[in-house]
């Protein structure tokens, strides 16, 4: 996968070097239990979790442009409900950062890349009921809003947990992208 761009971002594949700036966004309490993981405990933790989750699924760092500062994590994983021509997105966010659009920023990019240079038909998410901050970042994106799924998300608490679920046709993708111009 090739770095992607975006007026204040900079979206480049996780290389181990990354690993302190994962763990500095990451460690925060607030930031991964909203997605169903843990905060992450140390430097190695956050190496370990690029090494076996990040770059084999092909997630991209972000970055602000001019900086050299991880505030962030989005990617393109194997979309567990569909079949191949169809990818799940995730996302995670420094929490200094929140509330500024760059998540949606950053979403809206990986899109572009999903659907016209993968050749993508469907792109995915899920999240929890209670994450309205990335319920706010899907319905900016055009998602579309298919169910719940009861007791579906295995949580590192041991809980299961719901899973709201949306996804986003190409078409509908064009659709939005014809309007906007």
């Amino acid at each position: 996968m090739r770095t992607l761009e975006t007026e204040r971002l900079v979206l480049r594949m996780y290389t181990e070097a990354d690993a302190e700036g994962l763990y500095a966004y990451a460690k925060n309490p607030n930031v991964g239990p909203r997605a169903g993981w843990k905060p992450h405990e140390s430097v190695e933790e956050s190496r370990k979790i690029i090494e076996e989750i990040f770059a084999p699924n092909e997630s991209w760092a972000i970055r602000r442009k001019g900086s050299d500062r991880v505030i962030g994590t989005i990617g393109l994983e194997p979309d567990r409900h569909r079949d191949e021509n169809s990818k799940e997105i995730g996302y995670s966010l420094a929490e200094d950062e929140w509330g500024k659009g760059l998540m949606t920023e950053a979403c809206q990019e990986v899109l572009r890349f999903g659907f016209q240079e993968l050749g993508l038909a469907q792109i995915a998410i899920c999240t929890s009921p209670e994450n309205s901050r990335s319920q706010g970042v899907i319905k900016k994106c055009g998602f579309v809003y298919e169910g719940t799924i009861r007791h579906s998300y295995h949580q590192y608490t041991g809980e299961c947990r719901d899973s709201r679920c949306y996804s986003l046709l190409k078409e509908e993708w064009e659709a939005l992208q014809q309007k906007a111009d």
